[in-house]
């Protein structure tokens, strides 16, 4: 029943596609049609659907959150009531970062770009000769280099 012939799995230390063992394909065979036996509308909707739509959806929740945000504002400010004005400014803020964060994943810029996939730009992956390093990382490096250097 299922169209699914091989499950990308990610090794642990190379990091590649693993294809599942004949085993495993016959149990996730088996999790798949009990699932579509007992609620086939909702295995069907999460089967088809693109996870894009699922931040589209949450883009338009949060534009929905700082309309409602700027109301909550503007309608502190004109009563002059300020613990309204306050909650409207968070408001505001809350859905700015959930719209931010949401368009990041779904433009793909959320990713870890050290493992990049076969289509994605070489240049993407690299900085300076290496994957991508974090925050904590740099500053780490930083540190060595300003006591290696006194």
């Amino acid at each position: 029943m299922s169209s699914v012939t091989v499950f990308p799995v990610l090794g642990p230390s190379l990091g590649g596609a693993v294809p599942l063992s004949e085993h495993e394909q016959r149990l996730l065979d088996q999790i798949e049609q009990a699932l579509y036996a007992e609620d086939p509308k909702w295995a069907n909707t999460v089967r088809i659907s693109d996870p894009r739509s699922h931040y589209k959806r949450r883009l338009v929740k949060a534009s929905l959150g700082f309309i409602l945000g700027v109301v909550l504002l503007m309608v502190g400010v004109v009563i002059q009531l300020i613990p309204l004005g306050v909650g409207g400014f968070v408001v505001m803020l809350a859905a700015c970062l959930w719209g931010l964060s949401s368009w990041k994943r779904m433009n793909g810029f959320g990713e870890n770009t050290a493992t990049a996939s076969p289509g994605q730009p070489e240049g993407r992956m690299k900085r300076r000769g290496g994957p991508r390093q974090g925050f904590m990382e740099r500053m780490e490096e930083r540190w060595r280099r300003r006591h290696d250097e006194r």
